[in-house]
């Protein structure tokens, strides 16, 4: 469980992308004449970043791997801060974030999974991890989840956030108003309307 009081504090979610967002895996070959790289990502994970922004979190990648499928993923969650570096080096370009969003590392919550993600979760104030994280990376998280890296752990993470700032129900009814949907009183049932008045990619 997060605290509550911590909970609060966050202004601003970043997350490690190989082990967090995806399962770590790698898929690489080649199409023609052309060296292509796919990455495996859960789409209960994009939703749960999706109600982050909607509920007016600040939302940032920090990959320690320069890599085309993630700057591909970050477009389609409308995601504009993303930090991607081939030699791990994440902490100077998170401190540059700080700067240029105006949040400090206490208001500041990352997700990491193993060792070049140590200097970032020792400097926030909500370090959290996921079940398939490295022992020295879960002896420093205040928050484990139960799903592993790109199978749900974000969303699950999401979920335990803002159900700790007492904003879950708030961020789900905005998510279904969006979509001419409501949950009925009491149920987790949702009633349809025939239209729907905006569209965004969430998947």
């Amino acid at each position: 469980m997060i605290d509550a009081a911590v909970a609060r504090r966050i202004r601003l979610v970043a997350f490690d992308v190989d082990g967090v967002l995806t399962d770590a895996g790698v898929y690489v070959g080649v199409a023609g004449d052309r060296p292509v790289e796919l990455k495996r990502f859960d789409v209960q994970d994009s939703i749960g970043i999706y109600l982050l922004r909607l509920m007016g979190f600040k939302v940032a990648l920090v990959s320690g791997r320069v890599s085309q499928a993630t700057t591909i993923r970050a477009a389609e969650l409308h995601i504009d801060d993303v930090f991607q570096d081939n030699q791990a080096a994440k902490l100077p370009a998170f401190e540059d974030l700080l700067a240029r969003q105006g949040v400090s590392a206490e208001e500041t919550a990352f997700v990491g999974d193993d060792l070049p993600d140590i200097p970032v979760l020792e400097r926030v104030g909500l370090p959290v991890t996921v079940h398939n994280a490295v022992a020295e990376v879960r002896a420093i998280a205040r928050y484990t989840t139960a799903a592993r890296g790109g199978h749900g752990a974000v969303r699950e993470f999401t979920e335990a956030l803002l159900r700790a700032r007492g904003e879950w129900d708030q961020a789900v009814d905005r998510y279904l108003a969006e979509r001419g949907a409501r949950r009925a009183a009491g149920e987790g049932a949702r009633t349809r309307s025939p239209r729907r008045t905006r569209r965004e990619t969430v998947e």
